[in-house]
């Protein structure tokens, strides 16, 4: 950060983020990422406060980055992401009374066509599964386990790589995630789960540890360190490659945990618990998901649906 005003309003507003709304490493560094864009922006105008931004300041950011004038054209979704940082900083600068007004108040972020989330078919998933379970090493073990873990309990990549071996309890078939904001929340394993995590925890993990200096998480690495999100992210990418199947992230595993439990008659509202997600809303978009399949099916297999 340039301007020792700047640098010093952004430093008070990320310590805010990070410690008072425990928000993680993650979304912190994201929100330094845009706020160094905006305060680039806003020095490129000669302002070097945050306490001098006029509202006009504030919407041409929107128009610069719309523009393309930084080396690229941002997305919508990064517009809009952008915008919603830039209100939250002059939010919160106001509210210290760190400046009188707050020039972004009628300020608002494109809006964003709504992605529907994109998830496989059981069969699909199956191919997957099976795909991971290519020989009995430690680490078709862990792999093996992992999208046993992710398919099972519809768990964010980031919370799955969080994972430490107390975490998972066999013997009580659950296993405790930790969401956005370390909020806990405790999940059911299936037989499928429990299997793959006890082939894992006895023969495969073991084997892992004594390769590293000692560490709690679940899923390690070839060294016996802690997976991180890449290599979780470049397993699976191998993983779908051996299966044939196209477009597959970890995402793809939530995506479809959910899409298939609601197609099986499960209530949304206790999805949107198992996903941990803070409004039913968030969980009503895979409604729509099993609704499109629905309309898609009946099209194609409804006499009185065929189109002349």
């Amino acid at each position: 950060m340039h301007g020792s005003d700047f640098a010093r309003d952004v430093s008070q507003f990320l310590a805010h983020l990070s410690v008072e709304r425990s928000l993680s490493t993650n979304t912190t560094s994201a929100y330094r990422r845009d706020i160094s864009h905006y305060v680039n922006h806003l020095e490129s105008r000669g302002v070097h406060s945050f306490s001098s931004v006029t509202p006009e300041d504030a919407a041409s950011f929107v128009d610069y980055l719309r523009d393309g004038r930084v080396g690229a054209v941002f997305a919508t979704s990064s517009v809009a992401r952008m915008v919603t940082a830039i209100r939250r900083l002059h939010g919160f600068l106001y509210l210290e009374g760190r400046t009188s007004a707050d020039p972004t108040a009628d300020l608002r972020p494109p809006k964003i066509g709504q992605r529907l989330p994109k998830a496989i078919t059981v069969e699909q998933m199956t191919a997957l599964i099976e795909a991971a379970s290519v020989g009995d090493g430690p680490i078709a073990l862990r792999d093996r386990a992992l999208v046993e873990v992710l398919y099972g309990t519809g768990a964010r990549i980031a919370e799955a790589v969080g994972l430490t071996a107390d975490d998972v309890d066999l013997d009580s078939a659950t296993i405790r995630l930790f969401g956005k904001g370390r909020k806990e929340r405790i999940l059911p394993l299936g037989q499928y789960a429990i299997a793959a995590l006890e082939a894992y925890l006895v023969r495969g993990r073991p084997v892992l540890a004594a390769k590293g200096t000692g560490t709690a998480s679940l899923f390690l690495n070839t060294r016996g360190k802690p997976l991180t999100r890449q290599s979780a992210w470049t397993a699976i990418k191998a993983i779908a490659q051996r299966a044939g199947i196209e477009g597959v992230s970890p995402h793809t595993f939530r995506h479809s945990f959910a899409t298939h439990l609601l197609q099986g008659g499960a209530d949304v509202r206790i999805v949107q618990e198992m996903l941990g997600h803070s409004s039913v809303t968030t969980t009503q978009i895979y409604t729509k998901v099993t609704t499109q399949t629905m309309r898609e099916t009946y099209a194609s297999s409804h006499p009185r649906a065929l189109h002349a």
